[in-house]
């Protein structure tokens, strides 16, 4: 077989899907040579979810762009990048606000959690994710990627040893020696070799109803809101109502002065066990729950849908095999949980950085053997069921607040610590120029976890998970469930006990300047060494990115 590079509609590799994860890896690949063929059955610009960063999403985001050489993904690392040079259309996020609700109780004032994006670092971002998936597809373009939009595959035939056929619903025909799903929950190859798993393995039971909105006035001005002692203001982060049987997230566009976009995304997801689906629409089952949680009702009086409301069945799908002969389903296209915790980012660019390396390395050697790709199996199972773990528990936890604020201190510690081992990637990285820093964080048992060399924190990842299915199967209460979690966190040995997270009433953590200057002691002293010396190293990278200019 001729090299693909020789001959006209063949490809190193076929992308199907070019939304985050298709335009990221497509910029990726084609800007380190290798022949990429985009396919896309829609076009640009278009709709989407999935419009929330956490650190870690960031920080992954930071490490691609310079691993791989493209400076054009470095300003999607941070707020200020994104305003500055990508899209006035986002907003800004500086914290994960949680508000918890009773139906038919008032909204009790210590009742709400939240975790605050230290500012002295770095700010998050609310997406604007037309214009962000448009951006990234053209920077595909750029580097030499062939777009392809408007065109649906109608079939794929794969063979071991000489790649990939695609064939397009009007007739024309592409070759790659290696395909990438990116495409969602209809992935061709999920159905082509039949690799759904039915039922699905997920714990979690959810389903969804989303739009656009203007009009959503900030939750900080409401009645409710004037009782809170949460560090910083509702409206400048992603907001949550949680509540028996779902939530509710709240992401505004317009939280900042130099926003040109007035929208706010907002989304229900519910428990169809709790909320079955019935005949309503979209627009009037939204109505009809904010009629039973008035407090939650004040913040959308006079707000209205600008596009047709998405309503889903269940959410939750997955995959009992990601990567073959010659193909590899990524993220979405592998499976689905939630979009609690806004982890679906963070899971598409841990699967961008680890399999475009290995495209890499095969588009110059030939070798596209399974074995190659192997890990991707391990990794996308294993972020699978890490956040099947998390979520069910919390909607377990959505019961009782005090489970709640238990279950919510374990998804803190991962979200802060994962960031941790990232940042001392790359801070390593930086200073030794040497690829095996990244080839290190593949070797793990617990591939999938934020912190997978600490045994601690993944014991405690599953002791909230058997004490959530204990609560559900009426064996144990949720104050006692509560009271185990957070006992477990306040004798660990993988966070600085002056953060007191096992404490009952640290419902709200800011890291301020005085509990980093008693982390870093703690690092010195007392952490673990595979913990403290990792903290330390995110603690110079992170300052380092600062004094550059990042935020």
């Amino acid at each position: 077989m001729k090299s693909a590079k020789q001959r006209g509609n063949e490809y190193d590799v076929a992308i199907l899907g070019s939304g985050m994860a298709g335009g990221m890896l497509g910029a990726v690949l084609a800007r380190n040579g290798v022949r990429v063929l985009l396919l896309d059955a829609g076009t640009h610009p278009r709709f989407a979810v999935g419009e929330s960063t956490i650190p870690y999403t960031s920080g992954m985001t930071r490490l691609i762009a310079d691993r791989y050489q493209v400076p054009e993904l470095m300003p999607l690392s941070s707020f200020k990048g994104i305003r500055t040079k990508v899209s006035r259309n986002c907003g800004q996020k500086q914290n994960f606000g949680f508000v918890y609700h009773q139906e038919g109780r008032g909204q009790a004032a210590d009742q709400v959690n939240q975790l605050v994006v230290p500012s002295a670092i770095r700010t998050e971002t609310h997406l604007f994710r037309q214009d962000i998936d448009s951006y990234l597809f053209n920077v595909a373009v750029k580097y030499g990627a062939h777009p392809r939009l408007a065109t649906r595959i109608a079939d794929i035939e794969i063979d071991p040893d000489s790649g990939a056929v695609l064939r397009t619903e009007s007739g024309e025909e592409f070759r790659a020696s290696y395909v990438v799903d990116g495409s969602g929950f209809r992935s061709p190859l999920a159905d082509k070799f039949g690799l759904r798993e039915t039922p699905t393995r997920a714990r979690t039971h959810s389903r969804a109803m989303f739009t656009h909105m203007v009009g959503v006035k900030a939750f900080d001005k409401s009645p409710t809101a004037s009782r809170h002692a949460q560090p910083n203001p509702w409206h400048n982060g992603t907001l949550h109502h949680v509540f028996d049987g779902g939530w509710l997230w709240v992401i505004p566009f317009d939280n900042h002065a130099d926003s040109l976009n007035p929208l706010c995304s907002v989304g229900l997801t519910l428990d169809p066990r709790v909320f079955p689906k019935g005949e309503l629409s979209a627009q009037q089952e939204f109505d009809d729950f904010l009629a039973r949680f008035p407090e939650i009702a004040w913040q959308f009086e006079g707000a209205k849908a600008v596009r047709p409301w998405v309503s889903t069945g269940r959410l939750q799908y997955s995959a009992n095999q990601v990567v073959g002969d010659r193909f590899c389903l990524t993220s979405h296209a592998a499976g689905f949980i939630d979009a609690l915790y806004s982890r679906g980012l963070t899971n598409t660019l841990e699967l961008v950085n680890a399999l475009g390396w290995r495209l890499i390395a095969a588009s110059r050697d030939g070798d596209w053997s399974q074995p190659r790709f192997e890990y991707l199996e391990h990794l996308q199972q294993g972020l699978f069921d890490f956040h099947d773990d998390i979520v069910y528990s919390s909607f377990v936890g959505f019961r009782d607040y005090e489970l709640w604020n238990a279950v919510n201190r374990t998804w803190m510690l991962g979200t802060m610590l994962g960031n941790v081992m990232l940042e001392d990637a790359y801070y390593r990285y930086q200073k030794t120029g040497r690829e095996d820093v990244f080839l290190d964080l593949e070797q793990s048992k617990h591939p999938g976890s934020p912190l997978p060399v600490s045994s601690g924190f993944n014991e405690m990842g599953v002791l909230a998970r058997e004490q959530c299915l204990a609560v559900e199967a009426g064996t144990v209460t949720p104050a006692k469930a509560a009271e185990r979690i957070l006992a477990h966190i306040k004798n660990a040995d993988f966070i600085s006990p002056s953060f007191a997270l096992g404490e009952r009433d640290t419902r709200c953590f800011n890291m301020t300047p005085g509990k980093m200057a008693a982390n870093a002691l703690w690092c010195r002293r007392d952490a673990p060494p595979e913990i403290g010396g990792r903290m330390i190293n995110a603690s110079k990278g992170l300052v380092r990115m600062r004094l550059r200019g990042g935020e």
